[in-house]
């Protein structure tokens, strides 16, 4: 039996994902973002994560269900609705800030901005419901800058890719 017919969410290649919390239930999930609150500053309708299943030195597995009710389906595209590629950016370089935060790396209240985005792909849309694991390897991570690279998949298919850039600081100092 594969992972992902045993309810993993392997991504072919022999990638296989830690499964956190089941985010088809709407108390869990809730219990779930509430945690990611303390780690963000992001709130509704801007935050794309709803879960952390795995923080490690170099990599941050999270994820998010992008339900049919997000802000941005009304306009892109009401009669085909599709996530922006920019927001799948944002939910990967959030779920990167979340993981680190989640580890201490960084003081209380810091901020992270993006600076640079390079080696977008596109492979795959995100549509109303879908759940999105995002892969998140941490490449270099000072006190002033992180850079992270990530995936994001759904159902174990690649959707989209990136590399960025974050500053980060205090509200005073950036």
């Amino acid at each position: 039996m594969s992972a992902n017919e045993n309810g993993g969410t392997g991504a072919g290649a022999g990638t296989e994902f830690p499964r956190g919390v089941d985010l088809s239930d709407a108390a869990t999930r809730s219990r779930e973002r509430s945690g990611i609150e303390r780690l963000l500053p992001h709130r509704d309708p801007f935050l794309f994560v709803d879960t952390i299943d795995a923080n490690e030195d170099s990599r941050i597995v999270a994820r998010h269900v992008f339900g049919a009710d997000e802000f941005f389906f009304k306009g892109h595209f009401p009669e085909y609705p599709v996530v922006p590629g920019v927001i799948l950016v944002e939910t990967m370089a959030q779920a990167g800030g979340a993981g680190l935060a989640k580890r201490g790396v960084f003081a209380d209240g810091s901020l992270f901005f993006l600076a640079t985005v390079d080696k977008v792909k596109f492979r795959k849309q995100v549509r109303p419901g879908d759940e999105v694991t995002l892969v998140i390897e941490n490449l270099r991570v000072s006190p002033r800058m992180i850079k992270q690279a990530g995936k994001a998949y759904v159902a174990g298919e690649l959707a989209t890719e990136a590399e960025w850039m974050c500053l980060v600081g205090s509200k005073g100092d950036l």
